[in-house]
C-alpha cells in the first residue's frame, strides 16, 4: 500500500455564532480511500432515513466537490426550513470549504477521486425558526469549521501528547463535574 494513501482519518472542529445567533457549527469529519472503510461505510450511508436525509456537498447545481462529501444530519430534520438550511447555506458553506481545501493543498488534489468525506452536520434546529437568522454567519461558521475539521484530521490532531496534557484542565463544555 502506497505511504500516501488515506484510510481513515478523523477530525472535528466547532467555530461558535456570532452573538445572538445559534449558527454554532461542529462538523465531525471522517477521511479516507474510496477502496476501504471509508468508502465503504460512504456507499451504505446512501440510502435515505426518516429525518435524516443525506446529501452530496455541492457548489451549485452541477457542481458536486471533489473529493465526493456526503453530508449527514446530527439532528432529526422536522421541517421544510431545516431542510432547506440544511441543502442550501450549509451545504454551500461545506462544498466551498472541502473545494478551499483542495485549492490550498490540505486535501491532496492527486486523490481528489480517490478519497471520499463524510461530514457529520450540526444545525442548531433554532436556526430554522428564528426569524433574525443570520445567513452569512451560519456560512461563515460551517465554511470555517469544516476545513478546520478536514486539516485537524488529515493531521491527526488533536495528537495524544496534547490530549494526555491537557486531561486534567480541559472539561467538555456541556458538564460540569462539579455540579
Amino acid at each position: 500500500m502506497d505511504h500516501n494513501t488515506i484510510i481513515f482519518k478523523t477530525g472535528e472542529a466547532t467555530v461558535l455564532a456570532r452573538e445572538g445567533q445559534f449558527t454554532d457549527a461542529m462538523p465531525e469529519i471522517l477521511i479516507g480511500s474510496v477502496d476501504g472503510p471509508v468508502g465503504h461505510a460512504f456507499a451504505n450511508m446512501m440510502g435515505q432515513t426518516a429525518g435524516h436525509t443525506r446529501m452530496f456537498a455541492i457548489r451549485a447545481c452541477n457542481q458536486q466537490v471533489r473529493p465526493a462529501t456526503l453530508m449527514v444530519p446530527k439532528v432529526t430534520m422536522k421541517s421544510m426550513a431545516y431542510v432547506d438550511l440544511f441543502g442550501g447555506t450549509v451545504q454551500a458553506a461545506t462544498a466551498d470549504a472541502v473545494l478551499d481545501c483542495v485549492i490550498e493543498g490540505i486535501l491532496p488534489r492527486d486523490q481528489v477521486n480517490d478519497l471520499c468525506i463524510v461530514s457529520l452536520v450540526w444545525i442548531d434546529p433554532r436556526c430554522a425558526t428564528d426569524p433574525n437568522l443570520d445567513h452569512k454567519d451560519l456560512y461563515r461558521t460551517n465554511y470555517e469549521a469544516t476545513k478546520l475539521a478536514i486539516q485537524r484530521a488529515l493531521n491527526d490532531e488533536p495528537g495524544i501528547d496534547e490530549l494526555i496534557a491537557n486531561r486534567n484542565s480541559i472539561r467538555h463544555d456541556m458538564y460540569d463535574p462539579d455540579a
